[in-house]
């Protein structure tokens, strides 16, 4: 009994600096007061809570200014705002042949972006690591910021990962991803990295800042050169015992679909195909280098005949993948994400028109405006949830 009294104190006031935390995350400038009516707390405890953050590092007072610039009785006010650059937060997009690390604030801003690529493909373990960090310190550096100030790490890969960020290498592809990362920065730098499967990230970073804002059921689908998806549950992400819920590797078969190759990856082999026929066609253009996506995109706005047919193909592809993940996930909404997405949008009336030919719980299908970013903005927020789960056990590496 003595115990628990003895840390009663400590726990209210740590309870309290995590209420006055929240609210300032939410908020910008606050006096005393806001805090007050915001946390419930009494004054003394609101102002020493305040200055026990200021001196921790974790939020700043600014100076004081009368209102309007006129006659006002009484000292001002105190006004707080959280240190957005108390720290730096990391969110690293590792695929197969490129790594792209974001630095970002204690309020998710994009501050800087670095992009390194894996230049073989038979790399080793400790190449790719090194890429990657050498991307990490290149976002660092071009924003000012010291290898020091990163708070946490959170790295989404092309690969499964369970609960507790151990890679699922059950497949010759997968397990090229489990290469140490989290022990390699741990001793490189002392850095906190979080592991997370690519796709989980696409979903938390769309309902974060996409087009799946404020929606509890959702389902991303990474679309461009191959499928894969993050499954979000009344809110929660899902990752299965292993790390696998939402692995789209069943594809294969689906009937109608076949293999889990992605809009990217089918816009270019079936344009090749168009080229190999008579058929006149814009995207003859582009025969001598191939044409892509956006390639194949920009003809069927123009009205090419071959490029509208395959954009029909792409349409009941999708709807028939959207269909098979609403009957087995029964989502609101699927959003349709990658850099592939730019392009997507004048899918989204024919996979509609389409979709109750497979499934009897026909979701909304949006596409994400994050394009190619929306790994790093799903790791970002990964990484600021472990910063804000844990802010109080931080430690700040703030110059004097």
């Amino acid at each position: 009994m003595s115990e628990m009294t003895a840390a009663t104190p400590q726990l209210l006031r740590r309870v309290s600096a995590g209420a006055v935390l929240d609210f300032m995350r939410a908020s910008g400038a606050v006096t005393v007061t806001d805090v007050i009516q915001a946390t419930g707390l009494t004054r003394a405890t609101a102002i020493s809570v305040c200055e026990d953050l200021m001196q921790r590092g974790w939020i700043t007072e600014l100076e004081n200014q009368r209102a309007f610039g006129g006659y006002q009785k009484g000292r001002p006010a105190r006004r707080f705002e959280l240190n957005e650059r108390a720290g730096y937060v990391l969110g690293m997009d590792v695929g197969f042949s490129k790594a792209t690390v974001v630095v970002s604030d204690l309020r998710g801003k994009a501050l800087g972006r670095a992009s390194q690529p894996f230049e073989i493909e038979d790399i080793s373990a400790e190449e790719r690591v090194a890429v990657i960090d050498r991307a990490a310190l290149m976002a660092l550096y071009s924003v000012g910021a010291s290898p020091d100030a990163v708070l946490a790490v959170c790295a989404g890969i092309a690969a499964p990962v369970d609960r507790k960020g151990n890679v699922l290498a059950a497949q010759h592809f997968w397990g090229l991803f489990d290469v140490g990362l989290k022990s390699a920065l741990d001793k490189l730098h002392g850095w906190t990295v979080l592991l997370e499967n690519d796709a989980n990230l696409a979903a938390l970073g769309d309902r974060w800042r996409g087009a799946a804002t404020g929606v509890d059921d959702v389902v991303v689908i990474l679309a461009s050169e191959r499928f894969g998806s993050g499954v979000i549950e009344d809110g929660r992400l899902l990752h299965g015992s292993g790390g696998g819920a939402g692995e789209l590797a069943y594809l294969d078969l689906v009937e109608g679909v076949g293999d889990t190759f992605g809009i990217a990856t089918l816009a270019r082999v079936w344009a090749a195909d168009a080229l190999e026929g008579t058929a006149e066609t814009s995207l003859r253009e582009h025969a001598a280098s191939g044409a892509e996506a956006e390639h194949v995109f920009a003809a069927a706005a123009a009205g090419d005949a071959e490029a509208l047919k395959i954009l029909d193909r792409l349409a009941d592809r999708m709807a028939r993948v959207i269909g098979s993940v609403a009957t087995m996930v029964n989502p609101e909404l699927v959003v349709i994400g990658g850099a592939v997405a730019n392009s997507a949008g004048v899918l989204l009336e024919p996979i509609a028109a389409r979709l109750p030919e497979f499934t009897a719980t026909p979701p909304r299908v949006a596409v994400s405006p994050l394009g190619d970013s929306i790994v790093t903005v799903g790791a970002v927020r990964r990484a600021l949830d472990y910063v804000e789960t844990n802010t109080l056990d931080l430690e700040l590496n703030i110059p004097a």
